[in-house]
C-alpha cells in the first residue's frame, strides 16, 4: 500500500457522526476499536483511568508523565494531523503520581478542515481506553477576566456550524439524545478549587463560548456573546466536551485566558503568538493547578 493511500485509510475524509457514517466507512465504535487496538499494542498493559486534552501553548505538561508512551497522531487510525503551532500532535500515556493517564498533546480543530466528528474522536478514543475523568483545557479570549486568569468553566454555548453527533446514532457507544445539563459537574469543579487554593492558584468561573474560527471575533460578535453570558470565547472543546458526556465521562475544563476579546484591549492585532506568549508565562501555574487535580482525584478513587 502507498503511503498516500495508507494515509487515506487512517484519516478517512468523510465524517463520522455518532454511528457508521455515509459513503461505506466503519461504525464509529469499530473505528475506535481500531484505535484502542493500535495504542494498547504500543503501550501494553497500560489502562488510563484520566484523560487530558491539552490546548495551545499547554502540552508540555504530558512532558511531565513518567514511565510514558509517545505516539504520534499519524499513526493511530482516524486521528487527524494537527497542523497549529503549539501542538505536538502526539498521544502520551504514563504516570502522574498514582494516577494513570493519557494525554493529547495539541488537538485538532474545525477551523483546519475536519468535520466536528473528526475533531471529537480523539477525545472518544480517550474514554475509549478507559478515562472516565476527561481534562480538557484551551487557549481562550477573555470578556469578563484578563489574560493570565486561569478559568475553570461551569457551562458552554455552542456556536459550531456542525456538531459531533451529527449523524446516525451507534448505540455501542452513548445515547441519542445525551443530556448536556451537568456538562461540567458540581463536584468536579469543587475539586478544581480546592487544588487550585492548596496550589495558591487564582481561578476565576465562567462560561465558554466555542465557535469555528480560525478568524477572531469582531467586536461585535464579542459584544453579542456577553449579551449571551459567554465569559471566555474560544475555538475548541466543545465537540470534545459533547463527546466525551455522550460516552458517559465526567468533564472538568479549564481556560488559559491569554488575551481579551476584540474590542475589550487596548487594541494592538490578536494574534497566535500573543497567546502562545501568554501561556508560556503562566504555564507553572497551570501545570501546578493540574498535578493538584490529579492528586485529588486519585485520592478521591476516581482515578484508579
Amino acid at each position: 500500500m502507498s503511503g498516500d493511500k495508507e494515509r487515506r485509510r487512517r484519516h478517512p475524509s468523510s465524517m463520522w457522526g455518532a454511528g457508521a457514517p455515509a459513503g461505506g466507512e466503519p461504525p464509529l465504535s469499530d473505528a475506535l476499536a481500531a484505535a484502542v487496538a493500535v495504542i494498547r499494542e504500543r503501550a501494553p498493559g497500560v489502562r488510563p483511568s484520566v484523560g487530558l486534552i491539552l490546548g495551545s501553548g499547554l502540552g508540555s505538561f504530558a512532558d511531565r508523565l513518567e514511565n510514558a508512551t509517545r505516539i504520534p497522531y499519524a499513526e493511530i487510525p482516524g486521528f487527524a494531523a494537527s497542523t497549529v503551532p503549539g501542538h505536538a500532535g502526539r498521544l502520551v500515556i504514563g504516570q502522574r503520581g498514582d494516577v494513570a493517564c493519557a494525554a493529547l498533546q495539541g488537538r485538532v480543530h474545525f477551523y483546519e478542515g475536519h468535520t466536528a466528528a473528526q475533531v471529537a474522536f480523539p477525545a472518544r478514543v480517550l474514554v475509549a481506553l478507559g478515562a472516565r475523568t476527561l481534562v480538557v483545557t484551551n487557549a481562550a479570549g477573555g470578556l469578563r477576566h484578563g489574560p493570565g486568569t486561569l478559568m475553570l468553566i461551569r457551562d458552554h454555548i455552542n456556536l459550531f456550524p456542525d456538531h459531533p453527533l451529527r449523524g446516525v446514532n451507534d448505540d455501542r457507544v452513548g445515547p441519542r439524545f445525551p443530556d448536556m445539563t451537568r456538562a461540567y459537574p458540581e463536584a468536579l469543579r469543587e475539586l478544581a478549587r480546592d487544588a487550585a487554593r492548596a496550589a495558591g492558584v487564582e481561578l476565576a468561573e465562567g462560561v465558554y463560548a466555542g465557535s469555528s474560527g480560525p478568524a477572531y471575533e469582531t467586536p461585535a460578535e464579542v459584544r453579542m456573546l456577553g449579551i449571551l453570558g459567554a465569559d471566555s470565547t474560544g475555538m475548541s472543546t466543545v465537540p470534545e466536551v459533547i463527546a466525551a458526556v455522550h460516552m458517559g465521562a465526567s468533564v472538568l475544563a479549564i481556560s488559559c485566558i491569554t488575551n481579551w476579546a476584540a474590542g475589550l484591549g487596548e487594541g494592538s492585532p490578536l494574534s497566535h503568538e500573543e497567546v502562545t506568549e501568554t501561556a508560556d508565562r503562566v504555564r507553572g501555574q497551570f501545570e501546578a493547578l493540574l498535578d493538584g487535580i490529579l492528586e485529588r482525584l486519585g485520592r478521591a478513587g476516581d482515578a484508579r
